[in-house]
């Protein structure tokens, strides 16, 4: 179970109940991730309940078009978020798509790759084609796939493509993307198909969330790894409103070998040292709490984090 608020510096935190009521507990620190060679894409949600982030009122009648007016907020943080992944993108720009067009929810509009400055110049309120009736999203995920197919196979700790695909609503097709995206993932590893990163962001309040933790756990436990030995996990998951930095995006994107201070150890709530890093703290933490657990605590250098787990636990 992920948590959905963590404090700072920790970027995601997942806790593990086990039958003897410990906690096993996974947690990354939040860094700029360090990504080179991989290709970039975007995928902005085309269905018809996207008109209205859009700045689309939908009001026929110009009697109520002062009242109608809408702002369009998905321009900006397209803008916003293209400039940031560019820095991340091999050929410094991001291919970006519409998604969940069409009659069924099926059809993609590709509009091209752009830096942050040539999509100033690019008109973003919705799709040319038909807006969407229905959330499939099966095609954008399949459209990356065939799109990055020839990009560089670094192994899973360098993607070889980093895929964002925000939605604002129910995934019609959940079984046939799990479906999909294990079979691909058995490519990535035995080398036949390069690492793709897919983060799906949920926004607004007809998402169902638990699609969105299903996806990201569908992997756990299945023992796919690379050709490295890393764990093969295709999906990470953010619901925007928890985004408060665009780094949140790579949370996931860190490193057991990275050492972000040189001494630390982890406390539960009763004090007592569940885990000690005498060689210095990695960005990706691994370690087990006792039974009857409700938080823990990063001591380091310097200071002290501490981190609630109520809501996750029963």
């Amino acid at each position: 179970m992920q948590l959905k608020h963590v404090v700072a510096p920790f970027g995601e935190v997942n806790v593990y109940p086990q039958t003897d009521g410990a906690l096993n507990v996974v947690a990354t620190i939040l860094m700029v991730p360090d990504i080179e060679g991989a290709r970039v894409g975007l995928a902005l949600d085309g269905s018809a309940s996207m008109k209205k982030m859009y700045g689309i009122s939908g009001v026929v009648s110009g009697f109520f078009a002062s009242a109608a007016m809408a702002q369009n907020v998905v321009a900006p943080v397209a803008r916003s978020m293209v400039g940031y992944l560019a820095n991340f993108s091999v050929t410094g720009k991001v291919d970006l798509i519409y998604w969940a067009c069409g009659a069924a929810g099926e059809l993609i509009e590709h509009l091209g790759s752009f830096g942050a400055v040539e999509l100033e110049q690019i008109d973003i309120s919705g799709p040319k084609i038909p807006w969407g009736t229905g959330t499939q999203l099966l095609p954008p995920v399949q459209f990356f796939m065939e799109q990055y197919q020839n990009a560089p196979a670094h192994g899973v700790k360098q993607p070889a493509g980093i895929c964002l695909i925000v939605t604002d609503g129910v995934i019609e097709d959940l079984d046939a993307v799990k479906e999909c995206c294990f079979r691909y993932a058995l490519e990535v590893s035995d080398g036949t198909k390069p690492f793709l990163k897919f983060l799906l962001i949920g926004v607004g309040k007809e998402i169902d969330e638990q699609q969105l933790v299903d996806l990201d756990n569908m992997f756990e436990g299945s023992v796919i790894r690379d050709r490295h030995g890393w764990e093969v996990d295709l999906w990470d998951y953010q619901v925007a409103a928890d985004i408060q930095i665009l780094e949140q995006i790579f949370k996931e994107f860190v490193s057991e070998g990275v050492i972000v201070t040189p001494y630390g150890r982890i406390l539960n709530d009763l004090g007592e040292v569940c885990e000690e890093y005498n060689f210095g703290v990695p960005a990706l933490m691994r370690f087990t709490l006792p039974e009857g657990s409700k938080s823990f605590t990063l001591e380091f250098s310097g200071g002290s984090v501490t981190q609630d787990l109520s809501s996750v636990l029963p």
